[in-house]
């Protein structure tokens, strides 16, 4: 080897701005606070973009189960909506949180539960007897997870002498899918409440019994039945119908929302971008993509675009409908700022990634 390469390469290493691999920041399990056993993953190191503040997937409920990217400028309102469901609740910072399905909390976020002072913990193992025996030696102040799993541990715990070990109360918040109702009076019977969150991966909780977490968050008719209303937060469908009563959720009669009750929309909406606060629509465009990939809901931008709007307008049309842009008049509208948060807020991440990116000296796109 010559003198100056070995110089060239000690210059190299000394004086390079690109981190190696060992320097490289990394986001751990621990890191997104959901560093718990499931028996559904692995566990996968992976090179997530800085524009990420973290990333999840969906359940798989209803479709293979899709990554979801969260991005930073999201983290505010689902910490606000954290906020506005533990006071709803009346639960007071310094209060433990047993989480019983890892994944949900990236639902709330990290920092949201950080910000409201809920310390949470998991169990050793995804399994009922873990979970009674974590449930009955810690006591925790609330039990987050899915309504059937929590109603068949309660009662096999009083079939194995552990029902004077259960807690004397709790709260019992049941998420991920529909409530099972016959878990009411099994709870009801240990002095426990119960509360019936929905939301999803991509936008975090959107109700608590029934009762709207978001300003943002609309109902309007959807093509799935009868009585049914489509969910539509920021504008962005969420591809869910529910039935809308008088009488009240199962949970809290003011609830109007019975999502229990769901039924997948058919056939689902998509957004049509018809005005924009930006400049250029080529912008919007970028984020009709991000959307997409991101958050698995198709959004198409109007050839009639108007930007420099005071406030960004959407439509919803059925997807099944052809030609639906010449029919986006017809749909229901949304108009900023408050109707169509979600949406701006991706789109403010948007804008961000194209004045702060990151790049890669190795890996440089031209056009």
């Amino acid at each position: 080897m010559s003198d100056d390469l070995d110089r060239f390469e000690d210059l190299a290493e000394t004086l390079s701005t690109a981190p190696s691999l060992a320097e490289m920041p990394r986001r751990s399990l621990a890191d997104k606070g959901i560093a718990g056993p499931t028996a559904a993953h692995v566990i996968e190191e992976v090179h997530t973009p800085f524009n990420l503040a973290y990333l999840t997937f969906t359940t798989g409920s209803s479709a293979f189960q899709n990554i979801v990217g969260v991005v930073h400028s999201e983290i505010d309102g689902r910490c606000e909506v954290a906020r506005r469901l533990f006071q709803a609740l009346g639960i007071d910072a310094g209060r433990r949180m047993l989480v019983t399905y890892a994944p949900l909390v990236n639902v709330f976020s990290k920092e949201a539960l950080v910000r409201c002072g809920i310390d949470w913990s998991f169990l050793s193992r995804s399994s009922r007897d873990a979970f009674l025996a974590k449930f009955c030696r810690e006591k925790p102040d609330i039990l987050l997870g899915e309504s059937s799993f929590i109603r068949a541990s309660l009662a096999a715990a009083k079939q194995l002498g552990l029902g004077d070990d259960l807690p004397k109360s709790c709260v019992i918040l049941t998420a991920g899918t529909p409530l099972d109702l016959e878990l009411l009076p099994e709870a009801e019977a240990l002095g426990y409440t119960v509360h019936d969150l929905y939301g999803c991966q991509e936008f975090g909780w959107l109700t608590l019994d029934g009762v709207p977490l978001r300003d943002d968050i609309s109902l309007v008719a959807s093509p799935a039945d009868d009585g049914f209303r489509e969910l539509v937060v920021g504008g962005l469908p969420m591809g869910d119908s529910f039935p809308v009563s008088a009488s009240g959720h199962v949970c809290n009669p003011a609830g109007k929302i019975i999502t229990y009750r769901r039924h997948r929309t058919h056939p689902e909406y998509e957004v049509v971008v018809l005005a924009t606060t930006l400049a250029a629509a080529e912008s919007v465009n970028k984020v009709a993509r991000t959307i997409l990939r991101i958050k698995g809901r198709v959004v198409k931008v109007s050839p009639d675009l108007i930007t420099g709007a005071l406030a960004t307008e959407l439509t919803l049309v059925p997807s099944l409908v052809t030609g639906s842009l010449d029919m986006a008049e017809n749909g229901p509208h949304f108009v900023g700022p408050v109707a169509t948060k979600m949406f701006d807020d991706l789109l403010a991440a948007q804008v961000d990634l194209q004045t702060t990116a990151k790049t890669d000296p190795v890996w440089t796109k031209r056009r």
